[in-house]
């Protein structure tokens, strides 16, 4: 009796341990079969702005835009920043063929991640895709990346985690930048792309790539998924709509910006942004200094909130204390125009009546 129990037992015992091995030995999913779960959450951003310049006859000169982002929880899209900041209008374009428009709600330009929300819910069968904890994600570990390179949507390229890498510019280290380096395939229309794990989960934002000519050379680099998720959905950064260059030193000098002081030349500035709404104006005449293109004729930014702005840094926190701001908040700036120094102030709520609604964890 004892015997037969003890035999069917060992019967049981090999059977759990023949089941277990099986379970272990099942392969793994194939980056087929992940991307068939997660590719409708991928979508192509087409955008339309202005260049800054001008005819004769005083018309802006548009400017068309193309990348790629992808849907989150909440009626969001997230992608990168320099996809949307400066642009007047932003479509969104899914897997379907169906278009949606958009607006900007958070960017974080130097980090280059933004947040676009939804004005209509997207179609039937379009699922959202999962954040996922890129401090978990193994160098050599397999990705892919969903876009659309050269406008070529929905395209799927393939590679690994090549390595970790931190902010390049050691004067915006206050934002704490994290990228991926991979070797999966990026071109111009990836930027804002998710980087995806086996898992299907998005560890990672396309943003730039580094080759000799401007096209993929196996050296991508994507914002990780948890950098993104401090800027974005943690800090909540706020969408200025402007771009600027920071003038100190003979720079400051030769645009006659007062002894001692720095400031920022604005660029370019998206219509409807706030620092539209503030009635802060972009350049509109082309110059080069050395071999970099810029734009004069627009204000130079000196102060904001009643901080001089002489460096980047206080620059970047100054922007980042707006998200905390309240309907009522006045802001202000102090810019220099035609040579003289003008002060703009507005009410938080008339610049952006979503700034002082977005807060952590939205």
């Amino acid at each position: 009796m004892r015997s037969r129990s003890a035999a069917a037992l060992l019967a049981a015992l090999a059977i759990i341990a023949f089941t277990g091995e099986a379970r272990a030995a099942q392969p793994a999913p194939s980056v087929a079969e992940v991307f068939a779960r997660v590719h409708t959450a991928v979508v192509t951003l087409y955008t339309r702005g202005e260049t800054g310049l001008r005819d004769a006859e005083g018309v802006a000169e548009p400017e068309f835009g193309q990348g790629s982002g992808v849907l989150i929880e909440g009626g969001r899209i997230m992608t990168a920043a320099h996809v949307v900041h400066t642009a007047d209008m932003v479509m969104v374009r899914y897997v379907d063929g169906t278009q949606a428009r958009a607006r900007i709600i958070s960017s974080a330009f130097q980090g280059d991640v933004a947040l676009l929300e939804l004005l209509e819910a997207p179609p039937a069968g379009i699922r959202p895709a999962t954040l996922g904890d890129s401090d978990k994600v193994a160098i050599g570990s397999v990705c892919f990346v969903v876009g659309a390179p050269l406008n070529l949507t929905h395209t799927l390229t393939v590679g690994h985690i090549s390595a970790r890498r931190g902010q390049d510019h050691p004067s915006l280290d206050i934002l704490d930048v994290e990228h991926f380096q991979t070797d999966a395939a990026l071109n111009p229309g990836n930027s804002g792309g998710p980087l995806f794990d086996m898992n299907g989960q998005v560890i990672g934002i396309a943003s730039f790539i580094r080759s000799r000519i401007r096209e993929n050379a196996g050296l991508g680099f994507a914002v990780t998924s948890n950098t993104a998720r401090r800027l974005l959905l943690e800090r909540s950064a706020i969408w200025s709509g402007m771009t600027e260059l920071y003038l100190t030193g003979p720079l400051a000098q030769a645009f006659q910006i007062p002894e001692g002081r720095s400031g920022f030349l604005l660029q370019r500035v998206a219509k409807g942004s706030p620092a539209d709404r503030l009635g802060l104006v972009g350049g509109s005449i082309p110059v080069t200094v050395g071999e970099t293109q810029i734009l004069i004729g627009g204000d130079i930014l000196l102060e904001a909130m009643g901080q001089r702005l002489d460096t980047p840094e206080i620059g970047l926190a100054v922007l980042s204390s707006l998200k905390d701001v309240t309907p009522a908040t006045r802001v202000s700036a102090v810019v220099l125009r035609a040579g003289k120094a003008l002060k703009l102030e507005a009410a938080a709520g008339e610049l952006a009546p979503w700034l002082a609604q977005q807060r952590p964890g939205r």
